[in-house]
């Protein structure tokens, strides 16, 4: 485990040392409501867990498209909801308004203003890492940089641009989109101790 007293910047280059890992636990689809409530059911167990949205890019201006997909993961397992198609079901809605059950993510008033856009609701107990790694006094902001500081290893983002809205998501996808869930909560796990927020 590495001291944060002092402020941590990490450059491209030096992000080329570490080795790079991925989520390795069960990787849960749900595209269909029948599916939602076995999630829920077990997301509702859980105490911690990261979070994170994906939205197909748009490359045109003034225009942007709506959420996709919302990823929900503890350390075993990880579900991606593909909202496009089941909506913001209310047993969903109810892990995101949650008090008892922690959200981590980064970025997160950006991806529940987008979550919001779908269905209203009021969220309770999210927690965002940016916010811990600026009491930490660590420079970087983004889970590309957060993670081999806190972790000691690198995550691939070559999916990030992907398209979210496709009929099916490959296998690449799915990786990249629990990975992404799954990894804020090991950052959080790692960098929480050191922190008072």
């Amino acid at each position: 485990m590495k001291v944060y007293p002092e402020i941590v910047s990490l450059e491209n280059e030096e992000l080329t040392n570490d080795p790079t890992q991925s989520f390795n636990g069960q990787i849960t689809v749900i595209s269909d409501l029948k599916k939602v409530d076995e999630a829920v059911a077990y997301l509702s167990k859980c105490s911690v867990i990261g979070f994170d949205t994906e939205t197909r890019p748009t490359f045109t201006k003034n225009h942007k498209n709506t959420v996709a997909l919302l990823q929900l993961s503890d350390e075993k397992r990880a579900f991606l909801f593909r909202l496009k198609l089941i909506g913001l079901p209310t047993s969903l809605v109810q892990i995101l308004t949650n008090e008892a059950i922690c959200k981590v993510g980064v970025a997160v008033h950006d991806d529940i203003k987008a979550l919001q856009e779908i269905r209203v609701f009021t969220p309770k107990n999210f927690i965002d890492l940016q916010a811990i790694a600026k009491s930490l006094h660590i420079e970087a902001m983004g889970l590309r940089k957060l993670t081999p500081i806190a972790l000691g290893f690198k995550i691939s983002k070559r999916q990030q641009l992907s398209n979210w809205e496709n009929i099916f998501l490959s296998k690449a996808q799915r990786l990249y989109a629990a990975t992404d869930a799954w990894v804020s909560l090991r950052i959080y796990q790692e960098l929480q101790p050191y922190t008072t927020l």
